[in-house]
């Protein structure tokens, strides 16, 4: 971690957050029988509650960027971890439905801050050439947490119970927090950071001067006018609804369809994601070197995206499979390029924004995109899985909107976001330097 390695630590940091936050969602998941079978409710009434958490997700990811933006990212992502850890913890002690759904909706505001805080967190620590690998590892959280969270918690729900499992997957997001408001700050403020790998960092993070000192801020209404904007969040969307549908539903499903245990479901929700998150890393770090600087302004990048959404499509397959190597195959295809497409998409906005210091809001609205589609998921499939008792339509909308996604994203995600308010900011000053 000496010299120019001490970034590292905010890998880590980000990767660490977002697999806390990502086992905390999944616990929801390995223990979904148990819970239903205490509160007597049906696959429908189950789906309401795996997306109750994103109700309030959603309608606050814009005013968690708007806040990242203004208060920082250091004290924006402690107060949201220290609220979805609470809530997480509370969930171990509901006594019925509606304290059950209070718990979920509060832990959904406290995780809205952790995507749009953390990609600003990198816009400002990581030099551009490095963006796509740093965010593949923030992401690989999204992974490794439903990955380990899966094995970590179908154990001490055999174990020890459901209650259990939610008291210590919350607890440990505040050890998280103690480390960070120990430790982290922007890189003009850290002391650990050595002053030649700050120079770096500074002069590499793809922001002229005046822009990393430029505090005007972008009405979101104004960010909207911009087309790259509506196909990045859309496709997001198409993707992030895979997504959830695997979160949520991946455990229930291969316990009915495979006829397992709680545990055994664990194991094998474990390995798609597993086995995703190298696959991940190993992509982000290519495009960053087959990219030019030319090509990551230009949103090149997206070809990445497409490719993944429609590697992903292949959950269409999955109904008509009754191999458990099969199933466990095509779901580790289409979780792993799922994965690697919502992340992907995070870095096209970033390479597309001409104005960094709205990148929370601009950040909030990509993933304000993405939960509107993925809330639906656990609705949509809780209900066709009671009405229809089979889980093949749930995978024909998923595969559908994949297909949308890679298309949207081809044909609307091409130009730069903000370049006309970046280069009206640089002809005022230099209007002002000659008067």
């Amino acid at each position: 971690m000496a010299g120019q390695k001490r970034r590292a630590w905010v890998y880590i940091f980000l990767f660490t957050l977002l697999l806390i936050n990502y086992t905390d969602r999944v616990n929801m998941s390995i223990a979904a029988n148990p819970v239903a079978a205490y509160l007597h409710l049906k696959p429908g009434m189950m789906g309401i509650v795996f997306s109750s958490f994103f109700w309030t997700y959603l309608i606050c990811l814009i005013p968690s960027g708007l806040l990242s933006d203004r208060l920082g990212t250091r004290k924006t992502n402690a107060w949201g971890i220290g609220l979805w850890s609470l809530a997480a913890m509370f969930t171990g002690a509901i006594t019925n439905f509606a304290s059950l759904i209070s718990a979920r909706l509060f832990m959904g505001v406290g995780e809205s801050t952790t995507n749009p805080t953390s990609l600003k967190t990198i816009r400002e620590w990581i030099p551009e050439k490095e963006r796509g690998l740093a965010i593949m590892v923030f992401n690989a959280g999204t992974t490794v947490g439903p990955g380990i969270g899966a094995l970590i918690v179908g154990w001490l729900v055999t174990q020890f119970g459901w209650r259990l499992s939610f008291f210590i997957t919350g607890g440990i997001g505040y050890i998280w927090l103690i480390f960070w408001l120990l430790f982290f700050h922007r890189p003009e403020e850290t002391k650990w950071l050595s002053d030649e790998e700050r120079e770096e960092i500074l002069t590499q993070r793809g922001m002229t001067l005046k822009e990393q000192n430029d505090k005007t801020y972008v009405s979101v209404g104004r960010l909207l006018t911009y087309r790259s904007i509506w196909g990045i969040a859309i496709s997001q969307g198409c993707g992030v609804y895979s997504m959830y549908l695997f979160l949520t539903w991946l455990p229930n499903y291969l316990q009915s369809t495979l006829h397992i245990s709680i545990m055994h479901s664990g194991v094998y929700t474990a390995v798609p994601y597993l086995i995703a998150t190298v696959v991940m890393l190993f992509i982000g770090a290519v495009s960053d070197k087959t990219l030019s600087a030319k090509g990551r302004a230009s949103g090149s990048r997206r070809y990445w995206v497409v490719v993944s959404l429609l590697l992903s499509a292949v959950v269409l397959f999955t109904p008509y499979t009754h191999s458990t190597f099969m199933i466990v195959t095509l779901v580790t295809i289409a979780v792993t390029f799922c994965n690697v497409a919502t992340a992907m998409n995070q870095a096209v906005l970033n390479d597309l924004l001409r104005i960094p210091s709205n990148s929370g809001r601009a950040n909030s609205i990509l993933f304000f995109g993405g939960n509107s589609f993925g809330l639906m998921a656990p609705i949509v499939t809780g209900f066709v899985i009671q009405f229809t008792h089979s889980y093949t339509g749930a995978f024909i909308v998923a595969g559908v909107l994949l297909f949308v996604g890679a298309i949207l994203l081809l044909t609307l995600a091409n130009k730069p976001i903000g370049a006309d308010i970046a280069g009206a900011q640089n002809a005022n000053v230099e209007a002002s330097r000659t008067v």
